[in-house]
């Protein structure tokens, strides 16, 4: 058995704070079961589940999206009943390996302030593109360690629109569908600061043509996307437009309720 691994006897080992040092899962397989124990982790969503229970969709860092039953939850003492709210740093216990699977424990290990206001809004938003673009049990550490940044970066009042843009291009990278903002495929060259360009979904950048019904961007503004600068108002404007157009694109129709009020009443 590897170091990292521990039979489903074994006592629950006692959490360690997040952040700094995120706790790795450990998890070990017995027969059919499954069990992690303090798996560093954030309640996307919860919805009710029977008459005491809830289910608990959880962004965890080295599991993924997974969906969680939290048995008993909803009872007035239940000890769970302040623990699994959005945003807040938890160390998650589960067992079991069906798609469904049993929350086991849930700890608060802090060091995060909370969000307030347009910044919490913020967060749905957030956690309604994970919810929507992130398979189940698909781990994506890198996209975790963002998500951890950009909740940090909201709470800290830095300018939301830019710390949106940059979350929302770093979760269509790290899900594969990202193109190179810096290559055109009409000229197979590097993308022109001072050129037109419509962005394929699909394949990337191509240069302008009159009739074109995705959104026209400038050359430097898909250069700055691509090396995260957004000090340019121009590129700020034209990044939103171009970013709501993609992340419609790989949503299928599916509409983002968050997205919406945030248009109706910040405008990012």
């Amino acid at each position: 058995m590897a170091a990292n691994e521990l039979p489903l006897a074994d006592p629950v080992l006692a959490a360690e704070a997040l952040p700094p040092a995120p706790v790795r899962a450990r998890l070990s397989h017995r027969g059919p079961a499954l069990r992690v124990l303090h798996q560093p982790g954030f309640v996307l969503h919860s919805y009710p589940h029977k008459e005491t229970s809830l289910i608990i969709d959880v962004f965890s860092r080295d599991h993924g999206r997974i969906a969680l039953i939290a048995k008993g939850a909803k009872r007035p003492h239940s000890a769970l009943r302040g623990v699994l709210q959005t945003f807040q740093p938890l160390a998650v216990s589960w067992s079991g390996k069906s798609e469904l699977r049993t929350l086991t424990g849930a700890e608060w290990v802090g060091g995060m302030l909370p969000l307030e206001k347009s910044a919490l809004l913020c967060g749905f938003y957030l956690n309604e593109l994970l919810v929507k673009l992130l398979a189940r049990d698909d781990a994506h550490p890198a996209l975790f360690d963002h998500y951890v940044a950009t909740l940090n970066q909201l709470a800290h009042n830095e300018p939301a629109p830019i710390v949106l843009r940059k979350f929302e291009r770093a979760l269509l990278r790290e899900t594969g569908v990202a193109s190179d903002f810096t290559f055109c495929t009409t000229t197979r060259t590097t993308v022109d600061a001072q050129q037109s360009y419509v962005l394929d979904p699909e394949r990337g950048p191509r240069v302008a043509h009159a009739g074109d019904v995705w959104p026209r961007v400038a050359g430097k503004t898909l250069l700055d996307m691509e090396r995260e600068d957004y000090s340019d108002s121009t590129t700020q404007m034209q990044s939103k437009l171009l970013m709501r157009f993609l992340l419609a694109y790989h949503l299928g129709g599916a509409q983002l309720n968050t997205r919406q009020i945030l248009i109706d009443l910040t405008q990012l």
